[in-house]
Formats: structure tokens, C-alpha cells, sequence
């Protein structure tokens, strides 16, 4: 039975290239205080800025859409419920927003950025297994308005144990 391999585009090859000939951008030897944006693997990953607790988000037209790292997912085991916010609620920067809860523990989730709550993965509601199947496409947890414009360019990721694994 033959295999269909999905070849990787050429900005995904130079994005590997770019990261793989320089020591201070491989991901796996990033120390503290290093800007939180994982290059490796994957172009989606690129995009994404990582939280000291875990969170990750990407930016586009003032727009912020957040979810929780592969990590913190894995960590948590299988996803049974989440709170999120309504639409609406106005978060600060790195306080709590909501919860997720897996058959074995809770954790509190924290905001990303701050901004107004414009939408909710309604999706998980019904599927909260969306977390840990997919944590960076179909089990985002929310998208925000950013209401500071320069938060993005101030997440980091804190620890080498976090950028490997993202």
C-alpha cells in the first residue's frame, strides 16, 4: 500500500534552514528570556508566542486568538469540560479567564494579552477533547481585540523545557 508524503512548502525549508544554522534559534537550546516563537516542525508553530503559564497566541490585524501549549495539554491528560468567558468580557494581561478540566485535574487558564473577548470556540463545548487532539488549530480557546497593540512583541517563553515542547 502506498503512502502519499506531504513534501514541505520552500518557506517551511527555510524556516528549518534559518533555525537549524544558527545556535541561538534553535529551539531546543533556548534558555530564559528568549522571545517565545517555535520555528521548528511546523510554519503554523511560527506564529505562535508562548506564556510562562503555557498559553500561546497569534496575532493578526489587532486581533489575538489564544489556546494552551502542547505541553500544558499533555500535562493535563484528556480534556472533559472548559470555561471560557463570554464574548464581551474584558481581560487583563496574565490573569485567570477560565478553566479546563481533564479526568484527572483542573487548570486555570490565563489571559495572553489584554483585550476584549470577541469570540469563543464554541466547539468545545460539545468536543473539549478538540483541546488535545488539535491545541493549535480547532482547540483554540478564545480570540481577543487586543486593547495594547505592543503586548504581542512582549510574550516570551521562560523555559527550554517549554520551547521543546510546544
Amino acid at each position: 500500500v502506498a503512502q502519499s508524503v506531504k513534501r514541505p512548502t520552500s518557506a517551511q525549508v527555510m524556516i528549518l534552514r534559518s533555525v537549524s544554522s544558527s545556535p541561538a534559534l534553535r529551539p531546543w537550546g533556548l534558555g530564559a528570556g528568549t522571545i517565545g516563537e517555535q520555528c521548528a516542525g511546523s510554519a503554523l508553530l511560527c506564529m505562535h508566542k508562548f506564556t510562562d503559564k503555557h498559553e500561546w497566541v497569534t496575532t493578526e490585524n489587532g486581533t489575538g486568538t489564544g489556546g494552551t501549549s502542547n505541553f500544558a495539554q499533555e500535562a493535563l491528560g484528556d480534556v472533559v469540560y472548559c470555561s471560557l468567558p463570554e464574548v464581551g468580557t474584558k481581560l487583563n494581561k496574565q490573569h485567570e479567564f477560565g478553566l479546563l478540566e481533564s479526568v484527572k485535574a483542573a487548570r486555570e487558564l490565563y489571559s495572553p494579552l489584554s483585550g476584549e473577548v470577541t469570540e469563543i470556540n464554541e466547539a468545545l463545548a460539545e468536543n473539549p477533547g478538540l483541546v488535545n487532539r488539535s491545541c493549535y488549530e480547532d482547540g483554540w480557546l478564545i480570540k481577543i481585540t487586543l486593547s495594547n497593540p505592543s503586548e504581542p512583541c512582549e510574550v516570551t517563553r521562560s523555559s527550554e523545557k517549554h520551547m521543546r515542547n510546544a
